[in-house]
């Protein structure tokens, strides 16, 4: 260009403005600050036009870097020399110098910086409508490599925040989707401006950020997660200023836009992030209630796997995890029983009442389904606290929804059987209480259990119906229970796993039905070595347990109908086992029929295992257990079948420790009332009256028809060819 083509700029303005040197670009500016101050006082806009453009076009877009210098000190000089008129040209000043922000050479930059300090110095708040541009060039070059520039622009970005915080006119929906972007930044110096930003926009009175937070909470944790110590304060810091604010928010707070974003950073790796959101729900609760009680299935999935500390560092985890998981709890009462649409619709119900409806309506309603979904797959894959926490949860439910939990009892009752094979035995405990409510809620009652049963086994709706409070489900518990020890027949042994679940059993609900339960599925068992097995040990537990007490004095005194029936039932299973059948007519003080079927076992098989139920039969006598039977004893008169059967014991035994033990009790029987037997003979009638009406013939021949079975299944298995 030519020097008519540079004016109103003078030739040697033009060169001053071109030059490598600083003192000649400063002594350029200087003349155009004079030119545009007198163009103001003659009121010229088309002149100052003129320069602008020039300055812009020509020296900031240049290719030439001394040029793009001597542009920006001359777009600053024109600022200064416009003064209060420069509001008229806030384009024409600040674009070509944002342009040089991204400029390649680094002095173009620093130069460019210092350039839109002085512009924005005398313009003030009318660079506000810009200020997205100039907020995005200033966060590029937070993180600038050259020193100089980085310092330019610290200086800059004070001053824009000063304008900022003093006006009331800047836009900061506008500035919103600006700052979604650059919140997900992962250069330290890039996010510790976004942090010192919004912590800016939180102190000025005219700007409500908590509306906002919605917009940038999930960027802020994340920077949250920064390496840099004192990024992770400045983050932390606001964070907490954030939450009292909402603390102190009566209307406004997005709780709903927040809510899914905290749950999603509960399960971070970061000890820090993670407490931080759960002290956040944890306010949310405390804060908006209800409201919150349709985030529970997600709240849980990320928190219960959190209980439990794995060192001191995630001490504070753990407690803000049990501080949040105590309080949802808190939010689930009686009134969320009522069934969700969908569950209405899938059960046939009657329409609701206008007021149930107004309450399924709403958003604050709790997922039942999705709750025992998170339950069932923390049991599934959960460690040791984690599924203590799911299994409180569930108990939870059923005591708080029992209605709306039971519409999905089929989707977890398969997986607490599952739980009742894990290694732990409070997990297992646990997993009994839930399995006991279930067969004792009342809500049972009105749900139908699976129809599907395990091979050889009575179906649910066969099982005696009679048991208090019971439902269908303790009938189908009671049968996959056997079936599981089936498939696992060492839980049956002393001092494992099965005789701790059959004594729990026996105190979470009643011993009368568990040993009525299983009763009537054994009966009938194919398998009549595992029925022999399973009753040996459900015997021992009667006989042993401090948990049966009631149970054994039922049977001991046979005085009212129930009793009979009871020994009756436990009867036809206990035939399965010899020895177990004279341990429970020991119990009954059914003496005499206790000496008529040792009689018969002379046509029985003896075995070692056989032998050994026998040894165990003569401790249990020498038990407190059977006092009452020892000191009988001293009655001959009367007690001669007790006597007669206890030879029979004996004469089985072949000479071992047990035969001794035996022998030297009945030695204690007193001699002078076993010679004066013969001489008055005892009545077999049994005293008791109602023990009297006992058909003991015919449970003398279901015993027979059941050894029989045990011969049969001996002599097949005999038969059975070898296979190579």
């Amino acid at each position: 260009m030519n020097d008519k083509e540079y004016a109103p700029l003078s030739p040697q303005c033009v060169r001053n403005l071109n030059d490598k040197l600083y003192e000649k670009r400063k002594t350029g500016a200087l003349e155009v600050e004079r030119l545009v101050r007198e163009y103001v006082i003659a009121n010229d806009h088309v002149k100052i036009r003129r320069i602008l453009k020039i300055l812009g076009d020509d020296f900031a877009l240049s290719n030439h870097p001394n040029a793009r210098k001597g542009g920006a000190i001359g777009l600053a000089a024109a600022a200064i020399g416009l003064g209060k008129e420069s509001q008229n040209y806030v384009r024409d000043l600040v674009q070509p110098v944002l342009a040089s922000f991204q400029d390649s050479d680094s002095r173009v930059r620093y130069y460019a910086c210092e350039a839109l300090y002085n512009i924005v110095k005398v313009c003030r708040g009318n660079v506000l409508p810009y200020f997205n541009e100039i907020f995005d060039g200033i966060s590029k070059l937070m993180s600038d490599t050259d020193q100089n520039v980085k310092n330019g622009t610290e200086l800059l970005d004070r001053l824009i925040k000063d304008i900022v915080t003093e006006s009331p006119s800047f836009d900061l929906m506008a500035f919103m989707p600006l700052l979604r972007d650059r919140i997900y930044a992962k250069n330290p110096e890039a996010r510790q401006f976004i942090v010192s930003w919004l912590a800016i926009l939180d102190a000025v009175p005219d700007i409500n950020m908590i509306v906002l937070l919605p917009e940038f909470l999930d960027g802020l944790f994340n920077i949250l997660g920064d390496s840099n110590p004192e990024i992770r304060k400045m983050c932390h810091d606001l964070l907490t200023e954030f939450l009292a604010g909402v603390k102190n928010s009566n209307v406004g707070v997005k709780y709903e836009g927040m809510a899914n974003i905290l749950i999603i950073h509960c399960n971070s790796n970061d000890d820090l992030i993670q407490f931080t959101a759960m002290t956040w729900l944890r306010e949310f609760i405390g804060q908006a209630g209800r409201t919150m009680i349709q985030y529970t299935p997600g709240i849980i999935n990320a928190v219960l796997p959190n209980l439990q500390s794995a060192s001191d560092k995630q001490r504070n985890v753990a407690e803000a995890a049990k501080s949040l998981n105590d309080a949802l709890k808190d939010l689930v009462s009686d009134t969320d029983d009522i069934p969700s649409s969908q569950e209405v619709k899938s059960e046939g119900s009657e329409k609701l009442n206008e007021e149930s409806t107004n309450n399924l309506s709403s958003s604050s309603q709790l997922d039942v389904r999705e709750v025992i979904s998170v339950i069932c797959q923390i049991l599934g894959r959960g460690n040791f606290g984690t599924k203590i926490a799911a299994l409180e949860w569930l108990s939870h439910m059923l005591t708080k929804v029992p209605k709306r939990t039971f519409q999905y009892v089929d989707t977890f009752f398969p997986v607490l059987l599952q739980t009742l094979s894990d290694e732990s035995e409070e997990v297992v405990l646990l997993d009994l209480e839930a399995l006991a409510e279930i067969s004792s809620n009342p809500a049972g009652l009105q749900k139908k259990p699976p129809t599907s049963t395990s091979p050889g086994k009575t179906k649910p709706q066969d099982h005696p119906e009679n048991c208090g409070g019971l439902n269908e489900y303790f009938s189908k518990f009671m049968a996959c229970l056997v079936e599981l020890f089936k498939k696992d027949r060492q839980l049956l042994e002393p001092d494992e796993r099965g005789y701790f679940i059959i004594r729990q059993l026996c105190q979470l609900l009643t011993a009368e039905d568990i040993f009525k339960s299983f009763s009537h599925i054994i009966v009938d068992e194919p398998d009549v070595l595992f029925a022999c097995k399973i009753v040996q040990t459900l015997n021992t537990i009667l006989l042993t347990s401090t948990e049966l007490f009631e149970l054994r004095t039922q049977l001991k005194n046979l005085d009212t109908q129930g009793s009979c029936a009871l020994f009756c039932c436990l009867y036809k299973s206990w035939c399965h086992s010899p020895i177990a059948t004279i341990s429970l007519c020991y119990l009954t003080q059914n003496y005499h029929h206790a000496s008529d079927l040792l009689q018969a076992f002379g046509d029985l098989e003896i075995t070692v295992d056989f032998l050994k139920e026998i040894d165990k039969l003569v401790q249990l006598i020498e038990s407190p257990i059977f006092s009452y039977l020892r000191l009988q004893l001293l009655d001959v008169q009367h007690n001669q079948d007790l006597i007669r059967s206890l030879y029979s014991l004996l004469m089985l035994l072949p000479q071992s420790e047990a035969f001794k033990l035996l022998r030297n009790r009945l030695d204690c029987i007193p001699q002078y009332q076993l010679m004066a037997i013969k001489d008055k003979p005892q009545s077999s009638k049994d005293p008791r009256p109602l023990v009297s009406k006992i058909n003991f013939k015919d449970l003398h021949q279901h015993f027979l028809h059941v050894q029989a079975r045990h011969r049969a299944a001996r002599s097949q298995k005999v038969k059975a060819p070898v296979r190579a």
